[in-house]
C-alpha cells in the first residue's frame, strides 16, 4: 500500500496552517476536470472554514504577468510551469499544488522573500502523470482538515486526467485517495470493458468509437451491430438499447476475447502484450448517483465536467461538485448537448475537408475558428481518422483578443508505452520558438507566436526522428 512521503505530509501541514490563519484567500485553478475538481475541493475547505475566498479557472497562459493581490493565493493543478509569483509582494503568501513538470526546486522558497510553499509529487520522486493529479493534492489537503468525504472528487479528477491510462486502474498515490472513498461507500471499483459511455452509451454506439487504432467498427455502427449479433449479444432490452453496463459478464467475456483478436491484428507484434490492457480497464461508479445517468460513471462524469470548463460555464461545474445541484443539472445537461453538437460539427468538417495534414513523423490540422479550449479534445476524437502511430496536433487561435496559436497534442496510448513523453517534447519544442508549453505523455499542449507555426512543426517532427 502507498504511502505519502513524511516530508510531502509536513507541506500539507503547513499548508493547513497558512489556511487557517488567512483572511484573504485567492484560488487559480486549470481550465479542466481536473482543475476544477482541485478548486471545488479547495473551495469547500474554505467554506468549511468559513473563509471568504474568491476562486478563478484559467488557461496557463493566463499566468504569467498575474498581479498577486490577496494575503493567500492558491494555485491548484497549475503554477509549477509557469513564473506565477514574478509580481508578488514581500507580504505575500503562495501555496502551488501541482502535478505538473516544476521549474523550481525546493530551494527557491530560500532565494526570495515572500513566502512560497510548492507542494508537487515529483519534487518527491512520484510521477505525477500516472500517480497524483491537482485534484488529489488538493484532497490531500483536505485530509489534513479531516474531509475524507471529498475524495470521491479526488478520484472524478485522476480519471478525468487520464491518470489511469498507462495500466488502467489508479495507482500511487491515487490509490489511497480510492480507497478512502470505497471505504466511505462513495465509489465502487469494478473491472470492465474500456468503452466510453458504461452508462448511457447503446452499446453498439460505444463499440464504434472504440480504440484509436482503425478497426472494422470504427466509426461504423453497423459493423458493431453485425459484431454484437455474431457474439450473440442481444443489443436491446425492452424497448431500450443496451448499455455495456448491462452486460452480464458472460457476455463481456465474449467482447473482450474479440476486441483483443481485432487489435491484435492491426498493430506491431512489439505492441500486442499492451493489448488487454487497451481493452479492459476498472471503472469507477459514484454510488450517490443515480443508475444510467452520465454522473454514476467518473469518465462520463469528467466529461461532462470538461464540456462546462471548455463553453466557459465553470460556475455549473463548481455548483455540481459543492452538491448545490437544483438547477445546475439541467443547466449541465444542456451545456453537454452544445457541447457534443459542437465537437461532432467540428470533427465531420475535418473529416470532410480532408484536413488532416501529414509529415514523417507527425499528423495535424489547422482548426481555424475551432475555440481553443476545445481544440484538444477534437484532436483525441480524431485520431482514429488518422494514423494513430503518430501523435495527432491541432492548432487554433488562442482568443478573439489574441491572435497567437494554441497547439494541443494527442496520440494513442500505445506511443506512451513505447516511453515516450510528448509533454516534455513540447515544452522544448515551445520554448524554442518562444513559446510555453508541457502537460502530459497522452495528452499536452502549448502556446506559440503565430509566426512560428512553420518552425514548431519541423523542429516537432525532427525531434521525434529516430524515437517513433
Amino acid at each position: 500500500m502507498y504511502e505519502l512521503p513524511l516530508k510531502m505530509k509536513k507541506s500539507f501541514s503547513k499548508a493547513k496552517k497558512l489556511i487557517e490563519s488567512a483572511e484573504d484567500i485567492k484560488i487559480y485553478s486549470h481550465n479542466d476536470c481536473d482543475g476544477i475538481s482541485a478548486g471545488a475541493i479547495l473551495s469547500t475547505i474554505l467554506d468549511r472554514q468559513e473563509k471568504d475566498h474568491e476562486i478563478e479557472i484559467v488557461s496557463l497562459d493566463k499566468l504569467e504577468d498575474l498581479e498577486i493581490e490577496h494575503e493567500l493565493t492558491l494555485f491548484s493543478d497549475l503554477g509549477s510551469g509557469q513564473n506565477i509569483d514574478k509580481l508578488a509582494k514581500d507580504s505575500s503568501k503562495i501555496v502551488v499544488l501541482d502535478h505538473h513538470p516544476p521549474l523550481r526546486d525546493l530551494n527557491y522558497k530560500n532565494t526570495i522573500d515572500h513566502e512560497y510553499l510548492e507542494i508537487n509529487p515529483l519534487h518527491y520522486g512520484i510521477d505525477g502523470s500516472y500517480y497524483v493529479s491537482g485534484g488529489g493534492l488538493s484532497y490531500f489537503l483536505a485530509k489534513e482538515f479531516g474531509y475524507t468525504d471529498l475524495s470521491w472528487i479526488g478520484v472524478l479528477a485522476a480519471v478525468g486526467d487520464m491518470q489511469n491510462s498507462s495500466t488502467g486502474k489508479l495507482e500511487g498515490l491515487n490509490s489511497i485517495i480510492l480507497k478512502d472513498s470505497i471505504d466511505l461507500g462513495y465509489i465502487h471499483s469494478i473491472n470492465d470493458l474500456s468503452l466510453y459511455g458504461r452508462q448511457t452509451r447503446p452499446l453498439f454506439v460505444a463499440l464504434s468509437y472504440f480504440s484509436d487504432v482503425n478497426l472494422p467498427i470504427t466509426n461504423n455502427r453497423t459493423e458493431s451491430i453485425a459484431l454484437m449479433k455474431d457474439l450473440g449479444i442481444p443489443r436491446k432490452v425492452g424497448d431500450r438499447s443496451r448499455t455495456l453496463s448491462d452486460l452480464d459478464n458472460v457476455e463481456k467475456g465474449k467482447l473482450f476475447s474479440e476486441l483483443v483478436r481485432m487489435l491484435s491484428r492491426e498493430v506491431p507484434k512489439r505492441y500486442t502484450k499492451y493489448v488487454p490492457k487497451l481493452v479492459a480497464a476498472d471503472s469507477y461508479e459514484f454510488m450517490m448517483e443515480e443508475d444510467h445517468t452520465f454522473l454514476r460513471d467518473a469518465s462520463e462524469f469528467s466529461t461532462a465536467m470538461n464540456a462546462c470548463t471548455r463553453n466557459n460555464r465553470e460556475d455549473i461545474a463548481l455548483k455540481i461538485l459543492k452538491g448545490d445541484r437544483t438547477s445546475a443539472l439541467d443547466e449541465l445537461e444542456i451545456i453537454s448537448k452544445d457541447h457534443r453538437r459542437y465537437l461532432a460539427q467540428n470533427i465531420h468538417k475535418i473529416e470532410e475537408e480532408d484536413m488532416i495534414k501529414n509529415l514523417d513523423n507527425i499528423q495535424y490540422f489547422d482548426g481555424d475558428g475551432i475555440r481553443s479550449q476545445v481544440v484538444g479534445t477534437i484532436a483525441g476524437m480524431i485520431l482514429s481518422h488518422g494514423d494513430w502511430r503518430k501523435p495527432m496536433i491541432g492548432f487554433t487561435q488562442i482568443s478573439d483578443e489574441d491572435d497567437n496559436l494554441k497547439v494541443s497534442l494527442r496520440c494513442s496510448r500505445l506511443l506512451a508505452y513505447d516511453g515516450i513523453h510528448f509533454g516534455n517534447i513540447i515544452r522544448k519544442v515551445a520554448q524554442s520558438v518562444g513559446g510555453s508549453g508541457g502537460g502530459h505523455s497522452v495528452a499536452c499542449g502549448a502556446y506559440i507566436p503565430l509566426n512560428k507555426k512553420e518552425e514548431f512543426l519541423s523542429t516537432f517532427n525532427n525531434q521525434l526522428t529516430g524515437v517513433l
